[in-house]
């Protein structure tokens, strides 16, 4: 055993997909010290990295015009067997700093080596307009393992209700692609909106997918005209809404309504919900001054900004997951000071164990990062 972990030990934080490949890693590792294995495997092929996850841009599609998608090449050992509506960590190098965020996957398991992720830029969202309208093909990136909860069983319920708004169609769009791959489509009511037809992602394949299949019915509402779908209300759209397992990705007002109308008919066990965003509460940090101990690096930040944005906005290399409060990837103790958590707005003090990227800094805080 102790053989093994000495073997093991140069890739030991590398998520493989298997993990015996973390032992030929870290022989390789020791064969090549004092020099690194990408110092030679980077010379041969970038994907080929004894030591992190990596892809390579294919293509940059445009969906609409702020969304595109992005099929990505990976490299040495990134699992394939990732389920329809998980997320993917991307990390991109932009002039000279890591910058990381998680995005749904919108390919299915299996298809290559190729996996496909849509991005919406967001106009705060410095990664995102990157993704969509600079990212050339050919520029390698990190990534980070598939992760995340919210995604169908298998074989699926009988009965399904798809609630999404915007991007949110983006992991669903992955379980319909699983369902119709598989012909396993079954009862499926999807509730789509979008501010108008230009704006609705996948549009065309929605439409084309309600054409072939007899189980999917696509109710599409173009919020302009249409107005906001009535979650009070929903009968009149969907009559048997309360006998169907609903899975439900938006905006943070449509997530919470859809909480407050599923709990309170009793059905909250039936609703499963993806955020892209926290939901905060306005009792905010007081902000301050963050300190990253083992990088020796500070910043002051104000009480909007997470302490994961801090640390990544001065190029360290914070551990993160889902980036809303779900995953607990990011769960470091707090080494000193006091953080504010943005959603309870509860106040955490040292020694306590915090999750960075729904925390900021409250007059001043130390990490051991």
């Amino acid at each position: 055993m102790g053989l093994l972990k000495w073997s093991k030990r140069p890739a030991a934080k590398v998520q493989a997909a298997r993990p015996e490949v973390n032992v030929v890693r870290g022989l390789v590792a020791r064969a090549t010290t004092p020099l690194l294995p990408d110092d030679y495997l980077h010379l041969l092929n970038p994907l080929w990295s004894a030591r992190e996850l990596r892809g390579k841009i294919v293509e940059v599609r445009k969906e609409t015009p702020d969304t595109a998608t992005v099929d990505i090449k990976t490299g040495w050992g990134f699992s394939h067997k990732y389920r329809p509506g998980q997320y993917v960590g991307i990390g991109l190098q932009i002039a000279g700093r890591w910058h990381w965020r998680s995005y749904s996957l919108t390919s299915i398991a299996g298809d290559g080596k190729v996996i496909s992720v849509t991005v919406k830029a967001n106009p705060d969202g410095f990664l995102s307009s990157h993704l969509v309208d600079g990212v050339q093909p050919g520029t390698v990136i990190r990534l980070a393992a598939p992760k995340g909860d919210f995604s169908l069983p298998n074989p699926p319920p009988e009965k399904i209700l798809f609630l999404t708004a915007g991007s949110g169609v983006t992991p669903v769009m992955a379980m319909l692609r699983a369902l119709d791959g598989r012909g396993q489509m079954p009862d499926v009511v999807h509730i789509h909106s979008a501010p108008d037809r230009e704006n609705v992602i996948f549009h065309d394949e929605l439409v084309r997918l309600e054409s072939k299949s007899d189980g999917y019915r696509l109710k599409m509402r173009l919020t302009r005209v249409d107005g906001k779908v009535d979650l009070d209300d929903l009968s009149p759209v969907v009559p048997d809404w309360q006998e169907r397992e609903c899975w439900a990705c938006g905006p943070v007002e449509m997530l919470d309504a859809a909480e407050r109308v599923w709990e309170s008919h009793g059905l909250r066990d039936r609703l499963h919900i993806e955020r892209f965003a926290i939901a905060r509460t306005d009792k905010g940090g007081e902000g301050g001054k963050v300190t990253f101990a083992k990088s020796g690096k500070d910043a002051d930040i104000d009480g909007a900004t997470t302490l994961l944005e801090a640390g990544e906005e001065l190029g360290i290399q914070m551990p993160f997951g889902c980036r809303m409060g779900i995953c607990q990837s990011c769960v470091v103790p707090l080494a000193g000071g006091y953080v504010r958590d943005l959603r309870s707005g509860d106040e955490r003090r040292e020694g306590d164990r915090i999750q960075t990227c729904i925390s900021t800094v409250s007059g001043e805080c130390t990490l051991d990062l």
